[in-house]
């Protein structure tokens, strides 16, 4: 693996490790992850002890080494020397054995959460906005799967034919829809000054590492016949790659960039009603937006991402909710989460359309990511993403909450510049 040597200080917050094992154990645990931190820091202490033992018997053995030629006992000293490259041998061993043990930790450690985020799972998170109305029919609605196909905007059996279950093909009006919303997006956020990127669908391992979704969900992805590349699963590993190993200027933060992408999941939900249709498949379209931010001001950062995800479906005039996530529903590279979850009648819940996200410092730790502050310090930037949006959901809310008593689908204001027709029939 390209990251299987990587220094232990980019993986995690070892200053932090040092500084406050008893808290960092409480923060985990928050997290749903039990981890004596106490005894992690007592190792990697034990670590920098056996390099330093390490690096004197090597000093040891150089200067012997030197010596062999002058020395009266020419045998003896040759003894000593080859006694001495033993010992280097051995405790190189003993260095490389903790290291790989001590990264094997490491490796497996989520981002502890943010302050004020909740412990628990999904039945934590917190409701902290509604926006607008749940749509009521005087005439009995139809499901989103029920919609695609008597207007013919979605072939599943065919995507079966040349995929596989858990792939859909838009076809005809669906295929118009689907573009409309894409481009919507794109250029919204185009004016809100973020710059655009057409990234690569096949990404390398480093990718993956950086943003925390390797090694722990590298089962997870798409990978290609190499087994060293592997398949887009969002926009986000790769744009937070973009800048991997730079050095930003802070003047230039935060950074804001955007793309469009096709995205590859190995998990695609199951055949339960909520999890039907588009609503979770292998793959699916998304806009993500992403700020690198100064660590002082990344707060004010996730607002404005925050905003800007929910202006769009506001423009679209669907109903929708704010979660803010507990720690265990935030994924392992993220220290806050809030989701932005529009509201799919036929289902009766909200389904996520835009998680908006701040990683802090660790995944700009892990790829190296770094800005020199006016004092001269380097320090890491703070990294965040938002989905702007998830068209797999999106498009299915259209459908439902769009409905007509006729069977058709109005279509929303701001989509129509983007159409040639006001309603799917």
């Amino acid at each position: 693996m390209a990251y299987e040597n990587i220094e232990l200080r980019r993986i995690f917050d070892i200053d932090w490790l040092l500084s406050d094992p008893q808290g960092l154990t409480k923060k985990l645990a928050i997290k749903g992850v039990n981890v004596d931190c106490e005894e992690l820091a007592k190792k990697y202490r034990a670590l920098n002890h056996l390099k330093f033992a390490c690096d004197n018997l090597r000093s040891q053995h150089k200067i012997a080494s030197k010596s062999i030629g002058k020395a009266e006992d020419r045998a003896k000293a040759l003894a000593e020397c080859t006694l001495l490259s033993e010992k280097v041998k051995e405790k190189e061993k003993e260095v490389q054995a903790l290291t790989t043990e001590l990264r094997s930790v490491l490796l497996a450690l989520p981002n502890p959460p943010a302050e004020g985020v909740c412990a628990g799972g999904k039945e934590n998170n917190q409701v902290v906005k509604t926006f607008g109305e749940k749509p009521t029919f005087d005439f009995e609605p139809r499901d989103h799967v029920q919609i695609a196909e008597a207007l013919h905007l979605v072939d599943y059996a065919r995507a079966r034919k040349i995929a596989d279950e858990g792939f859909v093909i838009y076809t005809g009006k669906g295929a118009m829809l689907e573009w409309a919303l894409l481009q919507f997006f794109y250029e919204t956020h185009y004016r809100d000054g973020y710059t655009p990127l057409v990234l690569p669908v096949m990404l390398n391992e480093m990718c993956g590492f950086t943003t925390g979704q390797f090694p722990k969900f590298q089962e997870e992805v798409y990978r290609v016949d190499d087994a060293k590349h592997f398949l887009n699963p969002t926009a986000e590993t790769g744009i937070i790659n973009f800048h991997r190993d730079e050095l930003l200027k802070e003047d230039e933060l935060p950074k804001k960039y955007y793309a469009y992408t096709p995205c590859f999941r190995v998990e695609a939900g199951s055949s339960r009603k909520e999890e039907r249709g588009m609503v979770r498949t292998h793959q699916f379209n998304k806009v993500e937006m992403i700020q690198f931010a100064h660590p002082d001001h990344s707060n004010e950062s996730f607002e404005e991402m925050l905003r800007k995800a929910e202006e769009l479906i506001q423009a679209l005039g669907l109903h929708y909710q704010v979660s803010k996530l507990a720690a265990e529903d935030c994924s392992y590279s993220m220290a806050m989460t809030y989701d932005v979850e529009v509201w799919i009648p036929s289902m009766g819940i909200y389904k996520e359309v835009s998680s908006v996200s701040n990683a802090f410092e660790y995944q700009a730790r892990r790829g190296n990511i770094r800005f020199k502050d006016a004092e001269g310090k380097k320090r890491y930037v703070h990294t965040l993403n938002a989905s702007g949006l998830a068209t797999s959901r999106i498009f299915p809310a259209i459908l439902e909450q769009y409905q007509q008593p006729d069977g058709s689908v109005k279509v929303p204001d701001v989509l129509k510049k983007y159409l040639p027709f006001d309603y799917i029939k």
